[in-house]
């Protein structure tokens, strides 16, 4: 049968990372079931396969990038989107709106971090609504910028990462959200520019819940004067999430059928994202404590997680004998998937929101290895906030990963810590059913953007 439409197009504009992509188009799938029709614009840098969403149409801009992947700085990357796509994205966006076949385009929906959409779209006299790929309390904390910069708490000094930021209990100086580059003015300037952006559009829309994300959305909703929608999780409003996918890599699925022969929660999942790296050094001590811990364990190793490395030569000769069997190394995996499968019970993660949000959804526990960003103060509110994890405090080896797994997988604070992240999730399922926070707020954005002329 037909899906009744509701005569509305919706235009979204993801940022080409994957921990951004993911939640624009979960978002897109949950309000074209909601009977809008959807067209996605996107770069040739990280480009989208429109085959895997059959269902929406797909618009590609080219914004001078010569390959995928090659760029290492973010901060650069951001930048150079913000300069190169201003052009090519009018001129996209101006002939989307004059096509009178289509339906009429009822609002812009864009990643936060794009900065020039608020102009492009007010000189068309289009309505902008932001995403923002991260947890409300991390948006909160970013905030704070120019106050943390007036205490000196950034940019951060060696001397004072393990000082408390008073103003910010428990967050440590460490856990301040930096990302890696030669240049922090520039991610002070993309900051400050995010916030004038998401004062300036006509509402902002956030892949949390209430009960996970209470104070922060509560002090977000106090500082903006624009409405603020809080309907995750994402991939749990979806109900046809798992038949679509908007993986940029290959997905391994021999990690599933090797999950099948394991015990129910006896798996250690080891995945560190889409752009985190480590060092040789790193590497070796996590396969040792991982094998040492003499758990399964199933570890995403994406090729050029160890910058020099093709996959896994740094691993020393022997190392796969020594594991019999209990270790599964693939190169990419379909993360919702596993995180679902009965036989994972603890989850290594950096501390994407993607990740940490997918995690708490299926009641698993965590150990957190933040790299940059939003992943540090992630990583905090697991371990000390919602107390659902814990953080390798004290560095990555194998001595204390070994440990690590030992208090969540054996000891007493490990089933304490299960307790608390299905308490959770039981939380994050009441939140999406009828009468629930996330199933009404997805309600308030429909009539939200139907009220746009």
């Amino acid at each position: 049968m037909e899906q009744l439409r509701n005569g509305k197009r919706l235009i979204f504009f993801p940022l080409p990372f994957q921990g951004h992509i993911n939640p624009m188009l979960e978002l897109a799938n949950i309000l074209h079931s909601k009977g809008f029709s959807i067209t996605i614009i996107h770069t040739s840098f990280n480009s989208l396969n429109p085959s895997s969403h059959p269902h929406f149409t797909f618009h590609s801009i080219h914004e001078g990038f010569s390959k995928s992947g090659t760029l290492k700085d973010t901060l650069l990357v951001i930048s150079s989107l913000n300069a190169n796509c201003h052009e090519p994205f009018r001129g996209c966006l101006t002939r989307l709106l004059s096509d009178v076949s289509k339906e009429p385009v009822a609002c812009l929906i864009t990643d936060s971090v794009y900065d020039f959409t608020k102009s492009v779209a007010e000189s068309l006299k289009l309505p902008r609504i932001l995403l923002r790929a991260w947890s409300a309390s991390s948006f909160a904390i970013y905030a704070t910028f120019p106050l943390l910069r007036e205490k000196g708490y950034l940019p951060k000094q060696d001397s004072r990462l393990e000082e408390e930021v008073t103003e910010l209990s428990p967050f440590k100086v460490k856990d301040l959200p930096l990302i890696n580059s030669d240049g922090p003015e520039r991610y002070f300037k993309i900051i400050a520019d995010l916030e004038d952006q998401t004062k300036a559009s006509c509402g902002l829309i956030l892949n949390t819940f209430e009960d996970l994300d209470e104070h922060a959305l509560a002090t977000i909703r106090q500082n903006y004067s624009i409405p603020v929608f809080s309907l995750g999780p994402f991939h749990k409003c979806y109900p046809n999430s798992s038949s679509t996918s908007s993986s940029l890599l290959a997905q391994d699925q021999s990690c599933i059928s090797w999950l099948n022969r394991q015990a129910p929660k006896s798996v250690i999942y080891v995945s560190f994202g889409s752009v985190a790296a480590i060092n040789e050094a790193q590497f070796l001590e996590i396969a040792w404590g991982l094998a040492n811990s003499k758990q399964p364990f199933l570890w995403v190793v994406r090729p050029g997680l160890v910058p020099g490395s093709d996959w896994l030569e740094a691993l020393p000769s022997g190392f796969h004998e020594t594991l019999n069997g209990k270790g599964h190394i693939v190169k990419w995996a379909s993360q919702k998937e596993v995180l679902s499968h009965q036989a994972i019970g603890v989850f290594w993660t950096h501390n994407g929101w993607n990740s940490t949000l997918e995690s708490i959804c299926e009641g698993i526990p965590m150990i957190c290895m933040p790299c940059s960003a939003d992943q540090m103060m992630n990583a905090r509110y697991v371990s000390d906030v919602w107390k659902v994890g814990l953080q390798l405090e004290d560095g990555v080896e194998r001595g204390n990963i070994e440990k690590t797994i030992r208090k969540l997988l054996v000891e007493k604070e490990g089933e304490e810590i299960k307790d608390r992240v299905v308490k959770l999730m039981q939380k994050a399922n009441f939140c999406l059913k009828p009468g629930g926070s996330s199933y009404q707020s997805l309600d308030a954005l429909i009539k939200h953007i139907l009220s746009f002329n």
